[in-house]
């Protein structure tokens, strides 16, 4: 008798303490989802279905009612409104603010017009990458720029870091944070159609990474006509206090068409682009040009040199990479992140830095590194996923061809 009783004294301590650990568990989650940033459009995310998920540090929406393949694909065929308020934008102000910010990236800021942009790649001493960004000239004394939320600590302290140094040697460059401000991306074709009920600005003479200050539904919103879906559309900086109202005046004005979208569909359709991703295909130890953006480097950067890293990256454009991107298609399950890539002997030959199963091609597509000499369209490897080889072949990217209208603008 006295061991049933001992027996189920012991159990009830046990399910006590299981339900204690529960208590903490939840306990614990509840605080680390506390500590998660939000948006001004948290609130409206949820009651709009979204499910939240931390990343880089905020609690974002991976995909509302819809699957992210069917949102992939409404992106595609009508547009998608994208909440991408944990990115960093910021403003540099100052005789200076070209010099200085071209010490630091690769883009010829000088040589854009006022309104204009490009993509930039912020590089280390090495030539590796910190950051890619959008950089707009503004004027010849302002530049807008948006930098990755999973960046923004390192990015500032690396502008505050130089830009400190560079002022105490007589230069003259300030900067601002928006953090007063939100941003939205409205993505695809009925972009620019569900935009315009919403301005007096005419849309139609704004053209690719084309800036302007304007209002939007009443609103001072900075708009960039740019985006990381391979659609035509814009990114919509709009005071805080706005951005709900703006969200649901875009949302009503395209009759439905225009859906919330998560993360997750914003992911596929950047890979089905063929754009990178940085953490996963871009890090500090791949260059511009490894990352096959030379392109972003600007003729006379090519020519002068001049930003972090240069003596690196103009040896790689006159000798060649050791390592290239390269585009896959693949057989078998999708690869993803670190799947390794070899020859058809066994041989290590490169790795994925992204994959998984186009929504559009009904096929798997995948981005990584391999050796030079490699790189070329139609060459055929392996990729291992799980343990097992499928067979692999590069190709060009983009996977899914680009927006005609964007080929025009």
């Amino acid at each position: 008798m006295r061991g049933l009783l001992a027996c189920a004294t012991l159990a009830r301590r046990a399910a006590g303490a299981t339900s204690t650990a529960r208590r903490h568990l939840a306990g614990a989650a509840e605080a680390a989802e506390a500590e998660l940033k939000k948006t001004a459009l948290y609130d409206f995310h949820v009651a709009h279905g979204g499910k939240m998920v931390p990343f880089a540090g905020w609690s974002m929406p991976i995909q509302y009612k819809d699957t992210i393949m069917d949102s992939t694909l409404n992106c595609r065929a009508n547009g998608s409104l994208f909440d991408v308020s944990h990115m960093c934008g910021l403003s540099l102000h100052g005789r200076q603010a070209i010099p200085f910010l071209e010490s630091l990236v690769v883009a010829d800021v000088a040589a854009l017009k006022d309104g204009t942009g490009t993509l930039t790649v912020f590089t280390n001493d090495r030539g590796g990458a910190i950051d890619d960004s959008v950089v707009t000239k503004v004027t010849d004394q302002h530049i807008y720029l948006v930098v990755n939320a999973g960046c923004r600590d390192k990015d500032l302290a690396h502008i505050g870091e130089h830009m400190e140094a560079f002022n105490k040697k007589g230069g003259d460059v300030k900067w601002h944070v928006h953090d007063e401000r939100s941003l939205l991306a409205l993505q695809g074709p009925l972009a620019a159609p569900t935009l315009q009920l919403l301005t007096k600005e005419d849309l139609s003479k704004m053209y690719f990474s084309d800036f302007k200050m304007i209002d939007i539904n009443g609103y001072a919103c900075f708009l960039t006509r740019t985006g990381y879906t391979g659609e035509d559309g814009f990114e919509i900086s709009v005071p805080s206090e706005n951005a709900v109202d703006l969200a649901k005046a875009l949302l009503e004005k395209s009759e439905g068409k225009v859906r919330l979208t998560g993360l997750g569909a914003r992911d596929s359709l950047r890979l089905e682009a063929g754009l990178c991703l940085y953490g996963n295909d871009m890090e500090q130890h791949i260059t511009p040009v490894e990352a096959g953006l030379s392109w972003a480097i600007g003729k006379r950067r090519k020519a002068e040199g001049g930003f972090l890293g240069a003596d690196v990256i103009l040896k790689q454009l006159q000798e060649g990479p050791k390592i290239r991107r390269v585009g896959l298609l693949s057989q078998g399950p999708p690869p993803r992140s670190h799947s390794e890539i070899v020859s058809n002997s066994g041989e290590n030959i490169g790795e994925v830095t992204s994959g998984g199963f186009s929504p559009c091609l009904k096929k798997n597509i995948a981005m990584g590194y391999v050796k030079s000499g490699l790189h070329k369209a139609g060459t055929e490897f392996k990729v291992v996923v799980r343990g097992k080889s499928y067979d692999a072949v590069v190709t060009k990217m983009p996977f899914v061809p680009t927006n005609e209208r964007l080929k025009k603008l």
